[in-house]
């Protein structure tokens, strides 16, 4: 049956949604969904949907079907994921595919038990789940199978993980419930109060990607936006620059450099040598912020690294964690 059926491993994530196929990524597309309110139907999903946020009547409402990593509307995450597993198996397959989804890390067992019923059903077999830290340990090839430490920060849409992991388990970790979109909410806070401009999330996040940064950067880079006046309701254009992102987002980047350290506090002291010897491994869509693996390794002490592949190693590593379920099997999570 193995043979025969596709295994695949997802990566349920707040911002995006990705899968992969031995290793290798076959499909991504952004986390949200457009639903007509009145019969409750999903019209489109992905790109196609998030082309719709902000733009679209009050008839039609564009929802994350996914908050700080864990499902908040069940229904539509179920079928965004039969969608997905019909893209990349075909509508007619024979053999239902094999399965692994991608969750945070100390979850509760209501939430592991929904991401967990919601892929079975859209996969019409038994899943497997695994914590997004292994995951991404194993897409980015750490050693892990043996005594020693590794560590990892991911740092994604809607949460902050760190752990340490050893012997195919996870030794020390934590989950902070904040991550790229805090900051986006940041910047948006940020620009309402200094300049009394009102802009969308999509706003801000482009200002994060294009001229964002954790620490001043040596060239100051600066982008004019378009938002809507607090006061006269009117259009205005401003121009922010790099160092007033740093500013808008050093308190959500405190508090996840306050997550690692107490990761690093509670983990053996055998251990935190080999990791300041290895470094922490950066990954996750947050981790391509401008100097944050410099700001890290200043906070932290430690020498902190961005990995080659840090958007898609969660995906990879489930799927290539879907061949490895024996030496995996005592740390999954149970359900």
């Amino acid at each position: 049956m193995a043979i025969l059926s596709k295994e695949i491993g997802i990566d349920l994530g707040t911002m995006y949604i990705r899968a992969a196929e031995g290793g290798r990524i076959v499909l991504e597309e952004p986390t949200v969904a457009a639903i007509v309110v009145e019969e409750q139907k999903m019209v489109a999903w992905g790109r196609e949907a998030l082309d719709m946020l902000g733009r679209v009547p009050d008839s039609i409402e564009v929802v994350r079907p996914l908050r700080n990593g864990v499902i908040a509307d069940y229904e539509v995450t179920e079928t965004m994921l039969r969608y997905l597993l019909q893209k990349i198996c075909g509508p007619l397959r024979v053999f239902p595919p094999q399965v692994m989804v991608t969750l945070p890390d100390n979850v509760t067992s209501v939430e592991r038990r929904a991401v967990h019923e919601a892929a079975m059903q859209a996969a019409k077999r038994d899943v497997f789940l695994i914590q997004q830290p292994l995951a991404a340990a194993l897409g980015i090839d750490l050693p892990i199978g043996t005594p020693s430490g590794n560590a990892i920060l991911c740092l994604g849409g809607g949460t902050t993980q760190a752990a340490v992991l050893a012997m195919y388990g996870i030794v020390a970790g934590e989950t902070l419930r904040m991550g790229g979109m805090q900051l986006d909410e940041a910047i948006v806070s940020y620009v309402r109060k200094k300049y009394g401009l009102i802009i969308g999330q999509q706003t801000a996040e482009q200002v994060k990607i294009k001229i964002g940064a954790a620490v001043p950067l040596d060239e100051e880079q600066s982008m004019e936006i378009q938002g809507q006046d607090q006061v006269t309701g009117l259009p205005r254009p401003i121009t922010l620059t790099t160092g007033e992102t740093v500013d808008a987002m050093e308190e959500i980047l405190r508090a996840m450099v306050e997550t690692v350290r107490r990761v690093l506090e509670k983990t053996p002291p055998e251990l935190v040598s080999d990791i300041i010897d290895r470094g922490v491994a950066l990954c996750g869509g947050t981790a391509l912020l401008r100097g944050i693996d410099r700001m890290m390794t200043k906070e932290l002490g430690v020498p902190v690294y961005l990995v080659d592949n840090p958007t898609t190693c969660v995906a990879e590593g489930a799927s290539r964690g879907l061949r490895m379920r024996e030496a995996l099997r005592r740390n999954l999570p149970a359900v």
